[in-house]
């Protein structure tokens, strides 16, 4: 009761005031009729606050989020259900969810009237701009009664996750090096380590192309046995996520780290689709794997709460891909690096490995001076050319460029020899 008469709103303290304004008016002039004036008015507000604190501890809610796992810049509905378990009305009641800042403002909702035992929903809808984990909740609930005399807030300790992952772009279907293979390497390997004899066959089924038919398989069956089509899903790969903060540029969701980290959750879908065995990793400490079902959402997780790492370094990166490297296909989303950096990443091009850079130049995220523009373009084209060197097959990546346009690029192997003598000039002028 005590809580509630702190509830009181402006006019139920109003209403009291009048009461004891009234009830010594009628004490000194000898009035009964204006002192039953003074009781109904001070009457009034404690009723009013009996009634709230008596409704407030009969109230159940529950909140669903859906879905409870979106893209940025993707909406998710959220439903809250409110019912009133007591045997009395309630009187209007106003709904505020508590949000973060980042998914927008709080949602206020006003439910006149909530009869006994009803149960009532009500929906609203978030979107945020920000990739990261947000607690949708909790939420606020203000009682009053019929004539706005008291009122009382009332907060449900629960709360709902809402993760918000990176934007992922679907990509054309392209060949990659390893795609046939067991552990990533190509067919051709896997013969000659085991032999030709020992290639997996199956029954022919109507269809199969007759050059795929196992001759030997075939008299040693008596039975038509065609070469079994190499299963995509035995494919590994390993997409890495250089998180070095003075590698990136730019702020906000056009960052450079923000096309680095979309880029890294597109090629993880794609290539999780394609049945490979996916592994993330980065210099920030994530190393995950996607080998199950669910294991793509994992991953999802994992880049929505990827940070810029201030004291990352490639040789840790390169340490943390080595120590669970089993070969396949290894892709990298890159930021600027140096020719000693680049030099470190060499060492991944190993036991039949196909490395793939996506180069993040970040310098085409600043506004820069010719000389400092010349001398930035030096340094990435340096940088690359020794990549290319050592094998890597090199995507530069600039300000507004579209993976889906970048991506097939991934599957040349030669560079093209246009782009290697323009790099290779870039360099010799440099050092002239």
């Amino acid at each position: 009761m005590r809580e509630a008469m702190r509830g009181l709103t402006t006019r139920g303290r109003s209403f009291l005031a009048a009461a004891v304004a009234a009830a010594i008016s009628a004490l000194i002039l000898g009035e009964k009729d204006l002192l039953r004036v003074a009781v109904l008015l001070g009457v009034l507000p404690l009723l009013a606050a009996l009634y709230v604190g008596r409704s407030r501890y009969k109230l159940a809610c529950s909140r669903s989020l859906e879905p409870h796992r979106v893209p940025v810049g993707a909406s998710s509905r959220v439903v809250l259900r409110l019912q009133n378990m007591s045997r009395l009305p309630t009187g209007t009641l106003l709904l505020e969810d508590r949000l973060p800042y980042a998914l927008g403002s709080r949602p206020r909702v006003v439910l006149e009237r909530l009869g006994a035992h009803q149960a009532s929903s009500v929906a609203y809808t978030v979107r945020a701009d920000v990739r990261g984990r947000y607690e949708v909740g909790p939420l606020v609930i203000r009682l009053t009664d019929p004539f706005g005399l008291c009122e009382l807030t009332r907060a449900f300790p629960s709360v709902d996750p809402l993760t918000v992952i990176p934007q992922v772009t679907a990509l054309p279907s392209v060949r990659l090096a390893g795609e046939y293979a067991g552990t990533g390497e190509s067919r051709a390997r896997s013969v000659a380590v085991h032999g030709e004899d020992d290639a997996a066959t199956r029954e022919y089924r109507r269809g199969d192309d007759l050059r795929r038919v196992h001759w030997k398989s075939t008299a040693r069956t008596g039975e038509l046995m065609v070469r079994r089509e190499e299963q995509p899903w035995e494919s590994r790969a390993t997409v890495v996520l250089d998180t070095r903060a003075f590698a990136h540029r730019g702020e906000g969701p056009t960052a450079s780290f923000e096309w680095a980290v979309s880029a890294a959750a597109s090629i993880a879908v794609h290539l999780r689709q394609a049945g490979y065995k996916l592994r993330l990793v980065s210099d920030s400490g994530i190393d995950a794997h996607a080998n199950d079902a669910g294991g793509e959402g994992l991953l999802l997780d994992h880049l929505a709460d990827v940070r810029l790492n201030q004291r990352g370094d490639v040789a840790t990166l390169v340490e943390r891909v080595r120590q669970r490297s089993d070969g396949g296909l290894v892709i990298a989303l890159l930021g600027t690096l140096t020719i000693a950096e680049a030099e470190l990443l060499t060492g991944l091009r190993s036991n039949g490995t196909t490395c793939v850079a996506f180069l993040v130049d970040s310098s085409t995220w600043l506004n820069l001076a010719p000389p400092a523009r010349a001398e930035a373009n030096h340094a990435h084209g340096a940088a690359a050319l020794r990549l290319m060197q050592s094998g890597w097959r090199v995507v530069g990546v600039e300000h507004g460029s579209k993976l889906p346009a970048l991506w097939p690029q991934a599957a040349r192997g030669s560079q093209g020899f246009a782009w290697r003598a323009v790099l290779a000039e870039t360099v010799a002028g440099g050092v002239r």
